[in-house]
């Protein structure tokens, strides 16, 4: 075995093959919920996230019509779907502070939930979040609590749901909640007494994500690979029946636009 090749172990030197059979043998550390622990431990989820929403801000500021073509509202889900997720990384154009509190927020929660429960779980957990928000909101339309046209953005209903799995977690593991529940809870009541949040958007996220990590966190170790494959479905279902159903009490004037050119909607929605 040459120079090169030797390789230091605990007891004695090895050579590279021998190095690269253990490895290959040893199991992957885990964390209590399935996350896989890495050596960098580098929260990669989290700061792609935060990097699509800040190249989102910037084209919200230089491009034409960014943000309406990608924010959305019960009115434009319909006609375009790809908006109820879309919104979710866009922001306050004339506010620097919307987008620093929400990418704050996430740096806070994303990377210990991402360890926690591991890169492919936590980025579902985020996009359901993202889409429970989006449902509430229309929802809200259809009960007759906010108008069919108004407008949201933020990552506000995806954080929301961070936070609602954050206090699963830490509650399952034994760890004390009560800092993350009282953040929960202030924000709730901003959400309600501020004018121009979207409290749907954020009680959308908060339930979609307790409920996703709930079912993440008291799986069964031999079940888990089952859980992550089958809730995601069983979430999408459940979200596109409340869908479904807002959208079937769309008033007549709403389902009028619906049947017009989509330039004549741009129009009537958008305005000159």
């Amino acid at each position: 075995m040459c120079p090169d090749c030797q390789r230091p172990a605990p007891v004695g030197i090895q050579c590279v093959d021998c190095v690269r059979d253990a490895a290959a043998a040893q199991r992957t550390a885990r964390t209590t919920f399935g996350g896989v622990v890495r050596p960098d431990g580098r929260p990669v989820v989290t700061l792609s996230i935060i990097a699509l929403c800040v190249v989102a801000f910037i084209a919200q500021r230089t491009v034409p019509d960014f943000t309406a073509r990608w924010y959305y509202s019960p009115f434009w889900g319909h006609e375009e779907p790809f908006r109820f997720l879309t919104s979710a990384f866009l922001h306050s154009e004339g506010s620097f502070f919307h987008i620093l509190l929400n990418m704050v927020a996430l740096w806070a929660v994303g990377p210990y939930l991402e360890v926690q429960l591991g890169r492919a779980r936590y980025v579902t957990l985020y996009l359901l979040s993202a889409l429970g928000g989006s449902v509430v909101v229309l929802a809200s339309a259809a009960l007759g609590w906010s108008s069919w046209f108004g407008g949201v953005v933020g990552a506000s209903g995806a954080i929301f749901g961070l936070f609602g799995a954050a206090f699963v977690v830490m509650w399952r593991s034994g760890h004390p909640a009560q800092s993350i529940l009282g953040i929960i809870a202030i924000n709730m009541v901003f959400s309600f007494v501020v004018p121009g949040i979207s409290w749907q958007g954020h009680l959308g996220g908060l339930v979609v994500g307790a409920l996703v990590a709930a079912a993440y966190a008291f799986a069964p170790k031999e079940r888990r690979r089952l859980v992550a494959l089958v809730l995601p479905v069983v979430v999408l279902v459940l979200l596109v029946a409340i869908t479904t159903w807002a959208y079937g009490t769309a008033p007549e004037d709403v389902r009028t636009i619906w049947t017009l050119p989509h330039a004549l909607q741009w129009a009537i929605v958008e305005g000159p």
